[in-house]
C-alpha cells in the first residue's frame, strides 16, 4: 500500500466533503493529529476505523486502500490488487521476521566459539585479545542487524488505540519485550504499554 498516494486521497475526499481536520476527527472520535498523520502519510487508519471513515468521506474501502475513486469495471481489479499487496506486506514481513532470528543465532554459533578458545587454550595474549575483540565485534554487529531486520517488519499495535507504528531505534532497542510484544510508548495516545508486534502497517 502506498501510505503518502492514500494520505492525499484522504485529504482530498475530507476537503471535498467541507470538513476541517477536527471536524472529521470528532466525527470518528479520534484525535486531529491522527487525521494529519493518515495524510501526511506518516500512519494508516486502524482496522476499526477503516469503515466509519469510509462511511464519512462516501468512498469505498477498495477506494480508499487504493487511493483513488476507482470506476465500476476498475473496482473488481483493485480489489484483488489491495489483497495481493497485503498478503505480500505479511509475507515479507515474516521474511524479515525470520531473517532477523537466524542472523541471530548465527552470531551467536560464530561468537561463542571464539570466546571459548580465548578462555580455554594456551596462546599469546595478544591472540586472546584479538578473539575477544573479533567475538564482541560478531555478537555486536550481528545483535544490530538482527534489530534493525524485526524493527522493519511490519509495525507494533498500541493495545489503548490501536494505531499501528514503526518505532524509532532507540525506543525500539530500549523497550522491554517478550518474543511478540515490546513496551514502547504510542505516538498517537502517548500510551506506555506492552505492544503486540503484527505484520503488516
Amino acid at each position: 500500500m502506498d501510505q503518502t498516494k492514500i494520505g492525499r486521497f484522504i485529504a482530498q475526499e475530507r476537503k471535498r466533503k467541507n470538513l476541517t481536520q477536527k471536524q472529521l476527527a470528532e466525527l470518528l472520535g479520534i484525535s486531529d493529529k491522527t487525521i494529519s498523520k493518515w495524510e501526511r502519510g506518516n500512519g494508516f487508519p486502524e482496522v476499526s476505523l477503516l469503515l466509519p471513515l469510509c462511511r464519512q468521506l462516501d468512498i469505498s474501502l477498495n477506494e480508499l486502500l487504493t487511493g483513488e475513486r476507482v470506476s465500476e469495471e476498475e473496482y473488481r481489479k483493485k480489489a484483488e490488487e489491495n489483497m495481493v499487496n497485503l498478503v505480500r506486506e505479511a509475507q515479507e514481513s515474516k521474511k524479515k521476521i525470520i531473517l532477523s532470528a537466524m542472523v541471530a543465532g548465527l552470531t551467536i554459533i560464530a561468537a561463542v566459539p571464539m570466546f571459548v578458545i580465548a578462555g580455554t587454550i594456551q596462546m599469546e595474549n595478544w591472540i586472546r585479545v584479538l578473539l575477544i575483540v573479533i567475538g564482541i565485534f560478531v555478537v555486536t554487529g550481528g545483535i544490530a542487524i538482527a534489530c534493525i531486520l524485526d524493527r522493519e517488519a511490519g509495525a507494533f499495535e498500541c493495545p489503548e488505540c490501536g494505531e499501528r507504528f514503526v518505532p524509532d531505534m532507540k525506543a525500539y532497542v530500549m523497550g522491554p519485550h517478550t518474543f511478540t510484544k515490546r513496551k514502547l510508548v504510542c505516538p498517537n495516545c502517548g500510551a506506555h504499554k506492552y505492544c503486540k508486534h503484527v505484520l503488516t502497517r
